[in-house]
């Protein structure tokens, strides 16, 4: 398996310059997100990113715990670390999360996992919210020392506002108390200034964890739409509506390219580090990988559109 190479682009100066640095680094500790049906693909992938690199395992409508198990143990297997999604309001009981997080261990080597509420109207079990799970005290005696959680900087269609940040509250101390590595994750956006926004009002309040932002990969429009809509990410589909120019830059296969160096200016600029950058693969996980290559090893141009121009071969 191969590391990106660290050759950065040059600027005018024959140097390198911060923005494309940033970008890079940005880039090099990014993870990528799959289905269990891409484990297919795993061989390919491992040529593009470093061996600690994070692959997060979904759990997709009608998945059992047998898949995701599967799906992790063909992640490790490729030499890569595997993070599997578990929406609680799917576990029956606790037993169910107890025999899950024992299998994710023994057997895929599991040390981190996403804690999500998941679609699910109704819980199937005792576990509403993702605090449920972190306050059952069965991660700490599985091992598992590091947790990513849902972070929302453009709200959520049935959680109000005061209700999301209390529930960030209440993760964040857990996680002070159990002495767990906990990070932010969110849904992908295509609007930067919602996630901005939302960083700095965390590190305002005190709070120092790594706050990863999820981005879409390279991906058709129709795909992206599909999966906002479900995904209730309105400010961004209502910006882009209102911005026909924006939706237009849209069409066809796009990457990431204007949001990254964005959020890149702005954890560096403005003092908002440590700040993650994770990809959506939508189906597209080794044109996922293949980017991170690409940005991760500088192969890349920076243009007067506020994005950059990725090389591909």
């Amino acid at each position: 398996m191969s590391s990106p190479a660290t050759v950065l682009p040059r600027d005018l100066k024959g140097g390198p310059s911060g923005e494309q640095q940033a970008i890079a680094a940005l880039a090099q500790a990014a993870s990528v997100e799959m289905t269990w049906h891409d484990s297919v693909h795993l061989d390919a992938c491992r040529d593009f990113l470093p061996s600690n690199a994070l692959i997060y395992v979904s759990h997709i409508p009608g998945q059992t715990w047998r898949e995701t198990l599967s799906a992790c143990v063909a992640v490790g297997a490729a030499g890569l670390e595997p993070v599997p999604h578990v929406p609680v309001r799917e576990l029956t009981d606790e037993a169910a999360l107890e025999n899950l997080l024992a299998e994710l261990v023994a057997r895929a080597a599991v040390r981190r996992v996403l804690l999500i509420a998941g679609d699910r109207s109704k819980p199937s079990g005792p576990f509403s919210q993702a605090l449920d799970v972190l306050q059952s005290g069965q991660l700490e005696r599985h091992g598992i020392r590091r947790v990513t959680v849902a972070g929302h900087p453009e709200g959520h269609p049935q959680i109000s506002a005061n209700e999301l940040q209390r529930a960030e509250r209440d993760k964040l101390a857990w996680a002070a108390d159990a002495g767990i590595e906990l990070e932010f994750l969110t849904q992908f956006f295509f609007e930067t200034a919602p996630f901005i926004s939302w960083v700095k009002d965390l590190r305002a309040k005190g709070v120092q964890a790594r706050i990863i932002a999820g981005l879409t990969g390279p991906a058709k429009l129709t795909t992206l739409f599909k999966y906002a809509l479900r995904c209730g990410v309105g400010p961004s589909i209502r910006a882009l509506g209102a911005r026909p120019a924006s939706l237009a830059g849209l069409v066809g296969e796009r990457g990431p390219e204007r949001l990254a160096r964005a959020i890149a200016h702005a954890a560096t600029e403005s003092g908002l580090d440590p700040i993650g950058l994770h990809l959506y693969s939508f189906g597209g996980l080794v044109q996922s990988c293949a980017w991170i290559n690409a940005v991760a090893g500088g192969r890349f141009a920076l243009d007067n559109a506020a994005a950059f121009t990725v090389d591909s071969h």
